[in-house]
């Protein structure tokens, strides 16, 4: 038998000891005699909490999603809440269409409930943003998602709101993660059988609470209602969650012609005809695009599985033309600035919320037509958080619109306090919709968006690790590497402020003084170079992957074509150069 490292023999021998299934324990065998490498990252860590709650790949192990981990982490969550809410907790709790993922929403009700937990357990499969609504709408005290959102068909998770609908954050993730750790016997982890008196099943009776509760986002309603059939959409839900709402709530908005991808709208945790479930890949959108191109369709609507995300492809000229996230972003801000003031609901303290990695051209928008910006980490949780510290401590702000690069939009804060591609197909619906009635497309828009305060272009590249151990220690070592070795050129171009939020220091390299950064710690590195460009480097939450994101910029091009061909160039060069010079 293969020798193990110490630490990771005394977990195996756990599992294999401990009371554990006969298939769990014949699966380690397995894998100990045929892959010990892959054994060793199954139990190398348990998995703890990222960006508001844990994702991983399912198989067995400490470091894996199965049903011993997820009961491990709802027994903690059920600790925790005990300690926190004096009445009687209660938990809303949905899945996606992912493997195992009805089943891991069962045994974390079964944990719950034998805990003497409350539970609202949906009967059938929902946008991972209707979780964070019917969390506030019954009034939870905390609410659980079982999803890997845009991951491969390998992954799952478990995502964890707290009473407010958004993704914990400190204290309470920190606060969970202790509890969840002090769990060193799985005999102390409670388990009450499926049908119990405090797990209740709910079905379809939130929908229309969601579909009431979107309805006066509506900004040109009596428009989308008259003219809403002449925008043709194109739509695909990725082989998840969101054929169940998307439908229903552009229908009652009044966009009524939807032109549906049939091999993808069927919810399938194989996603059988994508390698990435991700509407960033266009891998991803070229069903929809050939659909789109196929029935003349104005616009492709694609969400991801959990339907947090969304992306965008427009018919511009008889050509396809995919959208970023920070282009719709931005399409998205202009419009509700424009209109919200043309309402007299645009004020100075209309808030929008955006992330240190998305473009800076929101800010540029909001700026413009006199109304608030605020930058925050990445991961919407963040945003979230905002939201919830505004209400709470008589602050100014209305929140209006949030978004991260990433594809993942908010608009309103009475919904949903997470990326929501349900209530984002609406306003991208009713944004098209009134581009349309001008003989524009969005392309169109973005183009007078440019023409008004420059040419802003971002991109995103990976540096990818193999998954576990290994590749972890060398994404850390790698960051450590910048911090060590300091570039003072990049891409050719002098680094003029570094911009470091481990240590939380804000560098200007030319003048030779620092001040502090107010955001929270991470492990995120922002260089801005003599060009105005700028670069930000950071360690993936969920995925073993390094991410640089690359922005230029060009004020007052004269020609915007070739503008953004002249900073498509330069964002290739800052991305590629950059890339090859941290794999040396």
């Amino acid at each position: 038998m293969p020798s193990l490292p110490p630490e990771i023999q005394k977990r195996v021998d756990a599992w294999l000891t401990g009371p554990y299934d006969k298939k769990t324990k014949d699966e380690i065998h397995h894998l100990l005699a045929k892959d010990p490498q892959t054994l060793i990252d199954a139990f190398f860590s348990d998995l703890d909490f990222g960006t508001g709650g844990m994702r991983g790949l399912m198989g067995v192990g400490t470091n894996r999603l199965n049903i011993y981990t997820i009961r491990r982490a709802t027994q903690g969550l059920a600790n925790y809440l005990k300690k926190m809410v004096p009445s009687l907790p209660k938990v809303m709790i949905g899945y996606d269409s992912r493997h195992h993922s009805k089943e891991f929403a069962e045994e974390s009700a079964r944990v719950l409930a034998g805990n003497e937990i409350e539970v609202f357990l949906l009967k059938e499969l929902r946008p991972t943003p209707f979780i964070s609504f019917a969390t506030r709408y019954k009034k939870c005290s905390a609410g659980i998602m079982i999803t890997a959102s845009h991951n491969p068909a390998v992954y799952n998770g478990y995502k964890v709101y707290w009473s407010d609908g958004a993704q914990v954050v400190p204290p309470h993730d920190t606060g969970i993660i202790a509890e969840v750790e002090a769990i060193k016997d799985e005999s102390t982890i409670k388990l009450a059988p499926l049908v119990h008196p405090l797990i209740t099943l709910v079905d379809g009776e939130i929908d229309n609470a969601y579909l009431s509760a979107i309805r006066p986002l509506q900004i040109r309603k009596s428009e989308d209602h008259r003219d809403g059939a002449k925008l043709s959409i194109a739509y695909t839900s990725l082989h998840g969650t969101g054929i169940t709402l998307a439908p229903k709530a552009l229908n009652d908005w009044g966009f009524t012609n939807i032109h549906y991808v049939e091999q993808q709208i069927k919810p399938d945790g194989d996603f059988p005809t994508v390698k990435f479930p991700n509407p960033e890949y266009k891998e991803a959108l070229q069903m929809g695009i050939d659909l789109m191109k196929k029935v003349k369709a104005d616009i492709l609507l694609a969400n991801d599985p959990d339907a947090d995300r969304l992306g965008v492809v427009v018919l511009h000229r008889g050509e396809p033309v995919i959208l970023t996230g920070n282009q719709v972003a931005s399409i998205c801000v202009e419009f509700l600035c424009k209109h919200l003031q043309q309402s007299g609901k645009l004020k100075p303290t209309s808030a929008f919320i955006t992330t240190i990695v998305s473009t800076e051209l929101i800010g540029q928008i909001a700026k413009e037509w006199k109304a608030a910006c605020f930058d925050v980490l990445t991961g919407f949780k963040y945003i979230g958080e905002m939201i919830h510290n505004w209400e709470t401590h008589n602050n100014p702000y209305t929140f209006i619109f949030g978004a991260e690069e990433s594809y993942g939009y908010l608009f309103g804060s009475h919904v949903s306090r997470d990326k929501d591609a349900i209530i984002s197909s609406c306003l991208l619906a009713e944004i098209a919709l009134f581009a349309k009635s001008q003989g524009k497309t969005l392309v169109d828009y973005l183009e007078e968006i440019y023409k008004k305060y420059g040419v802003f272009r971002e991109e995103q590249k990976s540096i990818s690790f193999a998954p576990g151990k290994e590749g972890l220690d060398k994404m850390h070592a790698l960051m450590q590497n910048l911090r060590s070795h300091k570039p003072e050129t990049i891409c050719g171009k002098k680094v003029i402020v570094l911009e470091d939020y481990l240590e939380r220091k804000r560098h200007f390299l030319k003048e030779k003084r620092s001040e502090p950064l107010t955001l929270p710690k991470s492990d995120v590195l922002l260089f801005r170079l003599e060009d105005k460009s700028r670069l930000v480097i950071r360690p993936s939450g969920t995925e073993p992957k390094v991410k640089l994101y690359g922005s230029v910029t060009k004020q007052k091009p004269d020609d915007i074509r070739t503008a953004i061909a002249e900073c498509d160039k330069r964002l290739q060069a800052l991305l590629e150069d950059s890339a090859r010079d941290l794999q040396k």
